[in-house]
């Protein structure tokens, strides 16, 4: 079959018209692939599940008989092994679980450690 002349330059145009609109549309539109899409969603639940968990082990971490010792100790740990200190002391373990969450650790040993305003 042959082409005319005339078409090929159309043919040429759609193609470069087709890989400039993905490259917009992936870098400044918002598409975004299935896998991409699905790891963003997992690392958003699972901040939800750390944003909504680190209050309760604040909580269990201040009705301990000895908080404000343990507080002392926290502070003076450097901040690379507070999370460590939390989950080892068992705060950061919720109830059902077995072993305790070092996300939520983290981000209790962080929320322990700010000033109260």
């Amino acid at each position: 079959m042959k082409i005319p002349a005339e078409t090929k330059p159309a043919i040429w145009g759609a193609v470069g018209g087709a890989i400039a609109l993905a490259v917009v549309g992936f870098t400044w539109g918002g598409w975004s692939t299935a896998s991409s899409s699905e790891r963003l969603a997992k690392e958003r639940s699972q901040n939800a599940v750390v944003a909504a968990l680190s209050p309760i082990c604040v909580s269990n971490f201040q009705q301990q008989p000895n908080a404000g010792a343990a507080l002392i100790e926290l502070k003076k740990i450097n901040s690379w092994s507070q999370g460590d200190f939390i989950a080892k002391g068992g705060w950061a373990t919720m109830i059902g679980s077995t072993s305790p969450d070092t996300a939520v650790a983290k981000a209790c040993a962080e929320a322990l450690g700010m000033p109260k305003t």
